[in-house]
């Protein structure tokens, strides 16, 4: 795939058709906006093509993309293992994300399953609330049938709401692995101290996921996934003057145009000096002594290999490349 991993986890945020993140500082009781967060969370969720893998992100590598009000920018903090930062501020709507991604994989003999540890926190700064959720886990199938689909259980919750959602992506069972209903998502909202249930959520998150009152039993639409991430807009370079050398666009820059012109070995050689290049900077920094340190984030990480990523700044600037709303 002729892209980063850093511009995927980006494009899930700053590329949509129908602005679901807008939806969460809008929503006029706290109920309504945490339905939103959970819409806003599926909406994050993007269809994944089994055979082609992103580049993985070089030690420092950044992303630095607008839309609108919204600046996102990641930054990759760790290369062995991997670990990408997320920060986005929308001065307009009054949010900010941070994301801690780690992808870590499990093998399962017909499979292998990404699964990516780390929490995504969305910050509502009007109402003073923080929902912190997971992220479900790519699910990479070998036999009998090759394909890739996110699976897992995800967790949204608010304690400053007292309100939670457990979310279950999966894949029906079929005979042999044969068919099965692909993209499932089931899951409810509650209140934490209670455990009463609110909603019932049921659906598909590459197409509608229904929202269900359990005490009055109305049904609406909570997503629509042909809304959300249809009529998508490429992100255009407005200021190349500004542009960071550690910019995706511009590391992967000969590797990715040669995999569009299908120059595969111009692609292969570009990419191997790309590698050879970070190989010989750190042997020099362990030669030397010298501790890598982000420049946009804080990192911390325990014993029990769990990482934390805290942005330097309150906010995003304005970025140089830019997406059209």
């Amino acid at each position: 795939m002729p892209k980063s991993q850093l511009q995927c986890y980006g494009e899930a945020v700053y590329c949509f058709g129908e602005d679901y993140l807008n939806k969460c500082a809008k929503g006029k009781s706290s109920l309504e906006r945490f339905a939103s967060v959970v819409a806003w969370s599926i909406s994050t969720t993007r269809p994944a093509l089994f055979g082609q893998a992103p580049f993985n992100p070089i030690l420092g590598e950044t992303h630095h993309v607008s839309r609108g009000s919204l600046n996102v920018l990641l930054e990759q903090v760790s290369h062995h293992p991997p670990v990408s930062a997320l920060h986005a501020t929308d001065a307009k709507d009054n949010v900010e994300l941070i994301w801690c991604h780690k992808p870590v994989p499990r093998f399962h003999g017909a499979s292998v399953e990404a699964v990516i540890k780390g929490k995504r926190h969305l910050r509502l700064l009007k109402f003073g609330e923080n929902y912190e959720m997971d992220s479900p886990n790519l699910l990479i199938k070998l036999l009998p049938t090759t394909g890739a689909d996110w699976v897992g259980d995800v967790s949204i919750r608010c304690k400053d709401s007292g309100l939670e959602a457990d979310l279950c992506y999966y894949k029906s069972h079929a005979f042999l692995g044969f068919g099965g209903s692909s993209k499932s998502i089931r899951g409810k909202i509650f209140h934490s101290k209670t455990l009463k249930t609110i909603y019932e959520i049921d659906g598909q998150w590459d197409r509608i996921v229904k929202l269900k009152d359990v005490h009055s039993g109305e049904v609406t639409i909570l997503y629509d996934a042909k809304k959300a991430i249809s009529g998508l807009k490429t992100p255009i370079l407005q200021a190349p003057q500004n542009l960071w050398p550690t910019e995706s666009a511009t590391v992967w820059s000969e590797v990715s145009q040669a995999i569009l012109n299908k120059e595969w070995g111009k692609a292969s050689a570009a990419k191997q000096i790309i590698e050879e290049k970070q190989r010989k900077l750190q042997r020099e920094r362990k030669s030397s002594g010298e501790l890598w340190v982000p420049k946009h984030f804080t990192v911390t990480h325990t014993k029990e290999n769990e990482w934390d990523c805290s942005p330097l700044e309150q906010s995003v600037p304005p970025a140089p490349i830019i997406v059209h709303p």
